[in-house]
């Protein structure tokens, strides 16, 4: 027997966002939680080994401002490989899946996400928490079926657990099977860490116009927080165009940048 939750066609959406049961938005929230204490130092250091016969080990003081000087004239040359001793690890919440999946495909880094099996989508309220598209949320029309949408599925999220719940008595597998209703809008939290370089990359691909909005918002607020870190380094980070001088991707180019 199949029972169906229909959720009515109209409703007006200013009773919905006040009151209680509203399923929220999640917003974006990026916080940098582990980034090299002296990362002049560490690259100075790396840059300087290549060329001394002495152990950098025992260097005591360091002139910043010169070691700052060099740092720049060797990323410019393009030998990168020195930036790799940095690492920085972020806490990343109020994404959406849709999001995460874009971000785990930059495999030179570490990623521990939120899991929908351990954890039941819902939040205190009993609601799963979600992302809204701009383009969705400036359009009256749009936004409605996306809400309608949100709650149906939140409703049946719930009511598919407590019929998994009467015949198996584990909350993790439970959810491991109930999840498979929940859509891409669903909010999601991680964790990662990259090196330096691999940062680099993701900013310049992340921070093209061309890029999805909602990765793209991520990799901003991601390059504030390493040039607050070490900005003689990340001032020169940004989308491929910036870099190259020109954009490379050809009749799909924002316009920025000449293709040639």
């Amino acid at each position: 027997m199949w029972m169906i939750l229909f959720v009515p066609n109209s409703f007006d959406l200013g009773v919905i966002f006040k009151r209680g049961g509203n399923m929220p938005e999640k917003e974006l929230n990026v916080k940098l939680i582990q980034s090299p204490d002296d990362p002049i130092r560490i690259l100075y250091s790396a840059a300087r080994q290549c060329y001394s016969k002495d152990f950098v080990g025992d260097y005591n003081d360091i002139n910043y401002e010169k070691a700052k000087k060099l740092i720049k004239s060797i990323i410019k040359s393009g030998h990168i490989s020195i930036i790799e001793h940095l690492n920085y690890t972020f806490a990343i919440e109020g994404i959406s899946r849709s999001e995460s999946h874009q971000h785990v495909r930059h495999r030179i880094a570490s990623f521990s996400q939120q899991s929908q099996r351990y954890c039941n989508a819902a939040n205190n309220n009993n609601e799963f928490n979600y992302i809204i598209p701009p383009s969705i949320k400036n359009n009256s029309e749009a936004l409605e079926v996306f809400i309608k949408t949100m709650m149906y599925i939140n409703e049946q999220y719930k009511y598919l657990t407590k019929i998994l719940s009467r015949d198996i008595d584990n909350g993790e597998k439970v959810n491991q099977d109930a999840r498979y209703v929940l859509p891409n809008a669903c909010e999601t939290k991680f964790v990662t860490t990259m090196n330096a370089s691999s940062l680099m990359h993701f900013f310049e691909l992340r921070l093209c116009k061309r890029a999805q909005w909602e990765i793209r918002s991520v990799a901003k607020k991601m390059l504030n927080l390493c040039k607050d870190n070490c900005s003689v380094l990340f001032d020169m980070c940004g989308p491929k165009c910036k870099k190259l001088g020109y954009c490379p991707e050809g009749i799909r180019s924002c316009g920025m940048m000449p293709t040639e």
